[in-house]
């Protein structure tokens, strides 16, 4: 194909959001919505044509594009392959549906919100489609940009202090990745990555750069110690800033790791599987310890999102295929499951102005609908088979087994704990006492609650009972990313004998 794909995907809600800005429509901003949500459509049906035209055999990077943007020096090259199309697809699809949470949750500067979501969009694109570091690095960082301004103009009572954690601590975390891909175009004369591969980078400075690249992604997966921004972000963010963080932002952490740590640093990646393990572990066990205590439902649902991206950097480093194909299908169903459920938190506290677990309780018997919808969402968290919770932390366990069995058997201790924090959840909110007058006069669910929260019910029992499309997409890449892991240990031990 000569049509520039990926580059259209990348710049259409950059370009919708201009439109939005030259619009002249004050009163009601309708006309602003429309624009976002057909662009943000019309996005989401292109990235979904993107991946039936994917040569799904091939372990190549498909639809590249190439052009030198700084003088020879910066290559704007973009490409995809089966790991990175699964989640721009994810990215396409969330979108829209933040656009449409926004219109009941957002009451002010409805117009400046949209733009924000929609470049916002473009930047985690550009993340997915990156093969240049440094067009990585931009697209990364700038990402920071419109999230803290949602958080800070948009969020709650604290989102200033919130919206500057945030800030700080991810730009702090990834300036030695900066400095590291400086060092990697010092020593390879290139920041292509397809390139690097190739050259491979010498094992002495292997582990000081993998060092700093960890620094940046583990501050954004984000992992024990370093997640301590995350449940005041989540918080103090609106309710479409909680889901796009949730269910992207984190993502690109983990897909960093996929993209970049294992096939740029193989032997610093094996060299420093041990602290992984550990990070994880830890991350696990005691976020789901804390989840226990909370008494906030949103907080309590950003813990266990430290928690589950303990499973996926646990996946990632057992370099099994099983580990591998688990981590990233692991990172789709909580993009899911965790937008499903701060969904519901908004669904409620639009109505209420409240997220305290002890505000709530009997919903079932006034709200069945919505009843109905956050128990699917809260059996698919705890990992209920049949829906997609249950297959990527299977397939995590299954591969982490084969590399240490100490390791798996703490890691399954977080499946209980999680099971524990949110049947503990589910039954104060839903099945418990009605403590709470305001709850008999709350509405069920509108049409357009409906048509969020389904959808994504939807793909989660559907991709839980039927997983073979995101597994076969998967495959190829997997198996070639390994094939590659392997191939460069080998090579270097061989070096190292000789």
């Amino acid at each position: 194909m000569n049509f520039p794909i990926l580059s259209t995907l990348i710049f259409l809600p950059l370009l919708s959001s201009l439109f939005i800005f030259l619009s002249k429509d004050q009163k009601n901003n309708r006309g602003a919505i429309y624009i976002s949500l057909f662009a943000s459509v019309a996005t989401f049906l292109l990235s979904l044509f993107l991946w039936y035209s994917l040569d799904l055999s091939s372990p190549k990077f498909q639809f590249v594009e190439e052009k030198f943007w700084i003088n020879n020096f910066i290559k704007f090259k973009l490409g995809v392959d089966g790991i990175s199309i699964l989640f721009i697809v994810l990215t396409t699809f969330i979108t829209p549906i933040c656009i449409i949470s926004c219109i009941n949750s957002v009451k002010d500067r409805v117009k400046e919100f949209l733009i924000a979501i929609l470049v916002l969009e473009t930047f985690m694109i550009g993340v997915f489609c990156s093969l240049d570091l440094v067009i990585f690095y931009l697209f990364f960082e700038a990402g920071l940009i419109p999230m803290f301004l949602i958080i800070g103009v948009w969020g709650g009572p604290k989102r200033v202090y919130s919206a500057f954690k945030f800030f700080l601590y991810t730009l702090l975390g990834s300036v030695l990745m900066l400095v590291a891909i400086i060092i990697i175009y010092w020593l390879t004369g290139t920041t292509d990555i397809t390139l690097i591969q190739d050259i491979k980078i010498p094992k002495e400075y292997q582990n000081l750069l993998w060092l700093a690249f960890f620094s940046s992604f583990a501050v954004k997966t984000p992992m024990w110690p370093v997640h301590t921004w995350l449940p005041d972000a989540h918080v103090e963010a609106p309710t479409a800033g909680s889901v796009i963080l949730a269910a992207i932002l984190l993502k690109m952490a983990g897909y960093g790791f996929l993209r970049f740590s294992i096939p740029l640093f193989p032997a610093a990646s094996d060299f420093f599987t041990p602290l992984i393990y550990a990070l994880s572990i830890i991350a696990i066990i005691y976020t789901s310890l804390v989840a226990l205590m909370q008494d906030d439902m949103k907080k309590l649902i950003a813990y266990s999102s430290v928690a589950h991206m303990g499973y996926v950097t646990l996946g990632i480093f057992t370099f099994t295929k099983q580990g591998i194909e688990g981590s990233i299908f692991q990172m789709i169903s909580h993009g899911l499951i965790s937008a499903a459920l701060f969904l519901c938190v908004g669904v409620v506290y639009d109505r209420l102005k409240s997220r305290m677990i002890s505000s709530y309780g009997g919903l079932v018997s006034y709200i069945p609908k919505y009843s109905f919808l956050f128990l699917v969402f809260a059996l698919a968290a705890l990992g209920l088979p049949g829906t997609t919770g249950f297959l990527g932390e299977f397939l995590v366990l299954a591969g982490s087994f084969q590399k240490n069995y100490i390791v798996a058997m703490l890691a399954t201790i977080g499946v209980i704990l999680g099971a524990a924090y949110i049947l503990w959840l589910t039954k104060r909110v839903i099945f418990g006492q009605t403590n709470n007058e305001e709850i008999k006069n709350l509405k069920d669910i509108n049409k357009l609650e409906i048509v969020m929260l389904v959808s994504l019910a939807f793909l989660i029992i559907f991709f839980g009972v039927f997983p073979y499309p995101l597994i076969e997409t998967l495959n190829t890449s997997v198996d070639n990313l390994m094939m590659n892991y392997e191939q460069s240990l080998i090579e270097m031990n061989l070096a190292k004998n000789d």
